[in-house]
């Protein structure tokens, strides 16, 4: 089989024969075509992003939203790949006490996210800032035995529990061909080609889960690659913007798509299936951020008519924003207070109803934020 986005490559011979697929390198050929409803789909998902980019400028205090979204990507984009893990799983004041398997594997892609957006800084994208991701992503986590931070010189595929060479749903390309394969995409990713950069990211994300070239957390990665990219590129002003929520949603169609691909060559329809998921989520986010914004100021209005030390309730509210599951002891240490002055806040934000009682962990008792836990507990 051989069309436009690449051809089947026999590896081996008699017994141990076997097909994989080698992609073309990108831009493909002939190039993208952008019909009127192509047209329409990039200039929507650039209104919405704009829309984004302008309101998270607005937000109270960017860096504490920024640090909860990142947490519920990470539980979306590792909920695709079977993880059974909540937002409230990672947010439980003793998560990384108590962490099983699901819980460290999106602790993990937490600190993979905040590694790569900073690194990001410091490193143009490329192939060793996706590897250093990796690692981290991978570190004495389940898939740690499989080379953190290296492409893989082994094949690997993609199937069902038990699924072999022989009966794999697909397979990437040969270690040989990914070689040359990763270090095509390394160039296309960094070439001023003049495309648009969402077309662009829709191709860089179809061709990173083609390659395939980590033997473990390669839907992660080239998840991840995708905020990164638009990053860099100036698209979006912070990592404010993923896709895993639709992709999630939508993960029958999100498969079928890049397979469809593979199979006859027609990027349009999956570019078009990228574009409505980044108009989606751009809207999503965007309505996300001004109902966080409204809580945020109402409860900080109810405090200021409380007459207590208002910049000690701010202090804790701003807390609360970045840890709306708390237990008393964990919460006096982080903000430096002595325990009774804690709880004494805790008593505080449950009598202006920001603050329940939600469960006990031994002798500790559990206090939740659930208005706000309630608007980012969607589709989580």
């Amino acid at each position: 089989m051989e069309n436009r986005a690449g051809k089947t490559v026999k590896n081996f011979s008699g017994e141990s024969a076997y097909y994989s697929f080698y992609p073309q390198p990108l831009p493909p050929d002939p190039a993208i075509e952008i019909d009127p409803e192509m047209m329409s789909l990039i200039i929507d998902a650039h209104e919405k992003v704009a829309a984004l980019n302008s309101v998270s400028n607005r937000i109270p205090n960017k860096d504490l939203f920024i640090s909860m979204y990142v947490r519920k990507e990470a539980v979306l984009s590792s909920q695709i790949e079977g993880t059974q893990c909540t937002l409230d799983d990672v947010l439980y004041p003793e998560a990384d006490e108590n962490a099983n398997a699901d819980v460290s594997d999106v602790v993990n892609y937490v600190r993979a996210i905040n590694f790569s957006t900073r690194r990001l800084a410091e490193l143009p994208l490329c192939n060793r800032l996706i590897r250093e991701t990796h690692a981290v992503l991978m570190k004495s986590v389940r898939g740690c035995d499989k080379t953190p931070g290296e492409f893989r010189v082994s094949q690997n595929w993609i199937g069902g529990a038990g699924s072999t060479l022989k009966n794999a749903r697909y397979i990437p390309p040969n270690p040989s061909d990914m070689k040359e394969c990763i270090s095509d995409f390394e160039k296309f990713m960094n070439a001023e080609e003049g495309m648009d950069l969402f077309v662009k990211a829709a191709l860089l994300h179809y061709q990173f889960e083609t390659i395939h070239p980590f033997l473990d957390g390669n839907g992660r990665v080239g998840r991840l690659l995708v905020t990164l990219f638009l990053m860099q590129n100036q698209a979006v002003s912070s990592p404010i913007l993923y896709l895993s929520y639709y992709l999630k949603s939508n993960r029958i169609e999100y498969y079928d798509r890049m397979a469809e691909v593979r199979r006859t060559g027609n990027y349009e329809q999956w570019i078009k299936f990228f574009l409505r998921g980044v108009a989606e989520t751009a809207s999503d986010a965007t309505e996300t951020i001004d109902i966080l914004t409204a809580l945020h100021y109402k409860n900080e209005k109810l405090l200021a008519e409380t007459q207590r030390n208002s910049g000690k309730t701010l202090e804790f509210l701003h807390y609360l924003e970045q840890n709306p599951i708390i237990e008393t002891k964990k919460t006096a240490v982080a903000l430096n207070y002595s325990y009774n002055t804690a709880a004494n806040y805790i008593s505080l934000f449950c009598e202006n109803g920001i603050l329940k009682q939600t469960s006990k962990s031994g002798k500790s008792r559990i206090y939740s934020y659930e208005d706000y836990l309630k608007i980012l507990r969607k589709g989580v």
